[in-house]
């Protein structure tokens, strides 16, 4: 069954209709000098190469007035499954932010690199770039599976090399197999006369974007239960034998349109480790043929089950899977966040797991981290993983290099920026202003600032060493994942957010809308009070997220 031929489709699925499996009008788009943007229908299959279209909105009025285009520059992101990239790759796309994007290489909460500022004239030249580092940004974006994370530390046990070779298979099958990628950005051979096919997605892809994770308990810093499809590794004798399957997780929204909301994943059932890679390949077929490809905004999994309901989901998987997934097995999850400083591995070397601000990597003031990271890839040995935290770990030191590194983390200002409070460790924030389309608020540049202020609440209180969950959004599609934060902002005009609160320490609980609407000062006034009671009828070890969820009712959202 099939939703192709549904007469009420989106424009974006005419789109992906005549596109020729994703080649659209790209190419003639790229060879336009007259703008600096690609042909409208192009800015939607462009997702699917691995870009977006955005332009400078800090200057967008002036140029306005000034009777200029907008000033269009393109986001580019690095499918990178499991997060994993070696120093080689590190050096190639360090020389390519600063030769082709804006000085920066951005740690996104999917484990992969975003390059920001990137003009049309030259994205082939940055694509070919990755490429020829052995990266790609295929499928990195667009209505297909994306990147597929897992925990970072591949090598701290048999367990985690498993599930990482596990990630890497199902990221692998699961790439779309188009040419169109090749042919545009790579000068790859036109082949007449011979159809593409495309054995898992057909010739329009999926309704919706795709996400797919593996989790280690006691970890959850992959946040299992906010993604499309989830495996929880199972080990018995300190080997991985199989996985809890979850499905139906997603974050985004639309404010004003309860119809959209966030969800957690429910665990579905277990499935063996030689059984991930097929049951990914048949929930992301159901999804293709059952999705809502009429209306963008309901086509999600996480819709698909519950308009059709859980037990339809598992007979219609059973169905195409030819058996049963088993009964879920025991789990729990202890933590979310990463866990930073030095620890040994499975190959005796050492891993050094470190907070990167924002996941910017950037030079700043005495803060030269760019460059900090350049000179330590030119030495190292092991390889660099991204988190789902937007933080960085160096993997595979040597001891006869960890001084080496220690000092030039030392020399380029990165050793300072580890000296920060627990709720700085947690904390997230989208990129939002000034190159989302989508921001409704800024998140990543106002979050330092925010940051500094709640931790003075936290100060004044005596509860500055309390890790404390803290995102924030510039709108509600929910990329840094708030609707799981203790204390969450989502953007809704400048200066102004939604604030959820009580969410868990596991993640397996959406925090509630508090307050709506409301400016930085009336964010400060309820946390102080909410700080305040927490203090005094704290439970033990009650968290934040749990009293706040416990105490404080969703009806003082009035404001």
């Amino acid at each position: 069954m099939t939703n192709e031929t549904n007469s009420a489709l989106t424009d974006v699925e005419h789109i992906k209709q005549r596109s020729n499996y994703l080649r659209g009008t790209i190419v003639e788009s790229l060879a336009d000098t007259a703008t600096g943007a690609l042909a409208e229908d192009d800015t939607q299959l462009s997702k699917f190469h691995g870009f977006y279209q955005q332009d400078d909105r800090d200057i967008r009025s002036e140029r306005l007035r000034q009777k200029l285009e907008p000033a269009y520059s393109f986001m580019i992101r690095v499918r990178v499954p499991g997060g994993v990239a070696t120093p080689a790759q590190w050096l190639a796309l360090d020389e390519l932010a600063r030769e082709y994007g804006n000085n920066t290489l951005r740690l996104t909460t999917r484990q992969a690199f975003q390059f920001h500022g990137v003009t049309k004239g030259n994205l082939k030249k940055t694509i070919r770039g990755i490429n020829d580092s052995l990266l790609d940004t295929i499928a990195a974006c667009g209505d297909v599976n994306r990147n597929v994370m897992c925990s970072p530390l591949a090598d701290s046990s048999a367990i985690h090399r498993s599930a990482y070779e596990t990630a890497t298979a199902i990221s692998e099958h699961l790439t779309p197999h188009t040419r169109a990628y090749h042919e545009i950005w790579l000068d790859g051979e036109k082949v007449d006369g011979t159809a593409d096919v495309e054995p898992i997605y057909g010739a329009t892809y999926l309704p919706r974007k795709f996400k797919i994770a593996i989790a280690i308990p006691p970890s959850n810093d992959v946040d299992i239960f906010s993604q499309d499809l989830g495996f929880i590794a199972i080990e018995k004798n300190a080997e991985l034998i199989g996985f809890n399957v979850t499905a139906g997780g997603g974050m985004g929204m639309t404010h004003g349109e309860p119809e959209t909301y966030p969800r957690v994943a429910d665990v579905i059932g277990y499935c063996s480790v030689d059984q991930a890679v097929e049951v990914a390949e048949q929930i992301v077929s159901l999804q293709r043929d059952f999705g809502d490809r009429s209306n963008r905004k309901h086509a999600r999994l996480k819709y698909t089950i519950d308009d059709r309901g859980l037990d339809w989901f598992r007979e219609e998987l059973f169905t195409r899977l030819g058996y049963s997934l088993a009964a879920p097995k025991n789990f729990k999850f202890l933590s979310r966040g990463d866990p930073f400083g030095w620890s040994k591995n499975l190959s005796e070397t050492w891993d050094l797991s470190l907070f990167i601000p924002e996941g910017r990597i950037k030079d700043d003031g005495q803060h030269r981290v760019l460059t900090g990271f350049r000179e330590i890839a030119k030495i190292h040995k092991g390889d660099f993983r991204l988190t789902a935290n937007q933080n960085l770990i160096i993997s595979g030191i040597g001891a006869e290099e960890r001084p080496a590194i220690e000092r030039l983390l030392e020399d380029y200002g990165i050793a300072d920026l580890q000296q920060i409070s627990p709720l700085r460790e947690q904390a997230l924030a989208c990129v939002a202003f000034p190159s989302c389309a989508l921001a409704m608020a800024e998140a990543e540049r106002y979050l330092p600032e925010l940051v500094e202020k709640i931790e003075k609440l936290l100060r004044t209180h005596d509860l500055i060493d309390e890790a404390i969950s803290l995102r924030i959004t510039g709108c509600a599609n929910g990329c840094a994942r708030p609707y799981l934060a203790e204390i969450g902002l989502v953007g809704k005009a400048p200066g102004r957010y939604n604030l959820f609160l009580g969410g868990s320490d596991d993640g397996r609980r959406l925090n509630r809308l508090a307050h709506e609407n409301v400016d930085e000062a009336r964010i400060l006034e309820v946390l102080d009070g909410l700080l305040a009671q927490f203090v005094v009828d704290r439970r033990g070890q009650e968290s934040f997220g749990d009293f706040a969820s416990r105490t404080y009712s969703p009806l003082a959202a009035a404001s």
